[in-house]
């Protein structure tokens, strides 16, 4: 992170040298999808990436801050810094604090919430130091005769992100507010329900978008089949969203934001299908209103069916699905459901690409398929790999020396793959 100088106006020339419209920007995301976030911004038209870890930093304009929070389906949010500063203990962080100008950011009117990520021995206590933040901040206005601000945990006018790694600290403006992955669409969730940032990011991993069908036979609430519909049409993710924290800040501008979230040209058809199962009738249920309400039936078919017995599947696709880790299922069940799982891909999926995400290595050996392909990912707190697998007909080295169908979809490789 570079050491950010103030201007008069409050607007930000880094040592990168962004153009004097542009100003620095922080993009948060879940451990490895660093790269596909980093993709997705240079097509929004970002400049100066650089990827951290679970972060991607850029440069850009204010369109920039709006179309990234609106459009970017693996961030979980979209910060502003406006300070980054050394400190070896939380009162070095209050005169760091009190040292920038607050009335750039928060009028004497309105409330402000700070939230605080610390990553460090020298900060044991991330509560302490937004406690020492907020002194800071409270202490900069009545120094000044201003009147001071009011926290407000539940709404705030201005949210505020300090995090602290080793001994450098960085203030920023959060653009986003509630975070990213909580779209809108779902009306309930089942147990231990997708967060939606990785269920975009396990389908962008795979490098489907659209091409052919797309099947989770162990659907739950349909995050994943909702998700890549919204990848297929090319639908911003941004569309079932209420209300984000920029749309309080000063320089708000309505017009140009309406612009941005009303520009449907972007969009495209999908001429296949996305297909859901589940054994949970329940399951079924959540995720058949989830999909009436992000509006999306006429792309989604879904039916009870256990996945030992789920024979009609489509002649062409792509599997994507997150099957019980073992958290709510006695070790058999686990076990038989993987190996299910693993007849089924060998019997009813042949020429598709299959790729599954877990956390229990032993239910993975239950599948009995090699994969071509493993990649690290957090679900929640819990470590999981993500495995590609090719799914073919007979042996496969006589796949491999005679198939001449569709080949599949290539997959780059990158520094997550185990």
């Amino acid at each position: 992170m570079q050491t950010l100088q103030k201007t008069p106006e409050g607007s930000r020339i880094d040592n990168r040298g962004c153009k004097p419209t542009e100003f620095e920007m922080v993009a948060k995301t879940l451990y490895g999808l660093e790269e596909l976030l980093a993709k997705e911004l240079t097509e929004l038209g970002a400049n100066d990436l650089q990827i951290g870890r679970r972060m991607v930093s850029f440069s850009g304009d204010k369109a920039l801050l709006y179309k990234a929070n609106f459009h970017c389906r693996t961030a979980l949010r979209i910060l502003k810094p406006i300070a980054t500063f050394k400190a070896a203990n939380p009162d070095e962080v209050y005169e760091q604090v009190k040292e920038i100008d607050w009335s750039n950011y928060i009028a004497s009117k309105k409330t402000f919430a700070i939230d605080t990520v610390v990553y460090s021995q020298k900060f044991t206590h991330s509560k302490f130091v937004a406690y020492r933040v907020k002194d800071a901040i409270v202490d900069w206005f009545e120094a000044n005769d201003m009147r001071r601000p009011s926290v407000s945990v539940t709404n705030p006018d201005v949210q505020l992100h300090v995090h602290i790694s080793h001994n450098d600290v960085t203030i920023a403006l959060d653009s986003s507010g509630e975070s990213l992955h909580k779209r809108g669409y779902r009306l309930e969730e089942g147990e231990a329900p997708l967060n939606e940032v990785l269920a975009a990011g396990m389908i962008l991993k795979t490098g489907w978008h659209g091409e052919r069908n797309f099947v989770d036979p162990m659907c739950g609430s349909g995050t994943l089949l909702i998700e890549a519909v919204l990848i297929a049409l090319n639908i911003a993710p941004g569309v079932f969203r209420k209300k984000y924290a920029f749309e309080k800040w000063d320089d708000f501008d309505a017009d140009l934001f309406e612009t941005i979230s009303s520009d449907d040209t972007h969009e495209k058809e999908f001429k296949f299908k996305a297909f859901g199962s589940d054994m949970s009738p329940k399951a079924i249920a959540i995720t058949n209103a989830n999909v009436k309400n992000a509006g999306l039936s006429k792309y989604i078919v879904t039916k009870i069916c256990a996945i030992q017995d789920l024979k009609d599947v489509p002649e062409t696709g792509i599997l994507v699905t997150n099957p019980p880790y073992g958290e709510r299922l006695n070790p058999r069940e686990l076990m038989h459901s993987y190996s299910a799982l693993g007849e089924r891909l060998k019997h009813a999926f042949a020429g598709y690409n299959a790729w599954i995400i877990s956390s229990n290595d032993e239910a993975f050996e239950q599948i009995g398929l090699r994969p071509s392909g493993k990649f690290r990912l957090i679900n929640g707190d819990i470590t999981c790999e993500y495995r590609h697998y090719e799914i073919f007909a007979g042996k496969r080295k006589e796949y491999i020396t005679t198939t001449k169908g569709p080949a599949p979809l290539l997959i780059k490789k990158n520094t997550n793959e185990v």
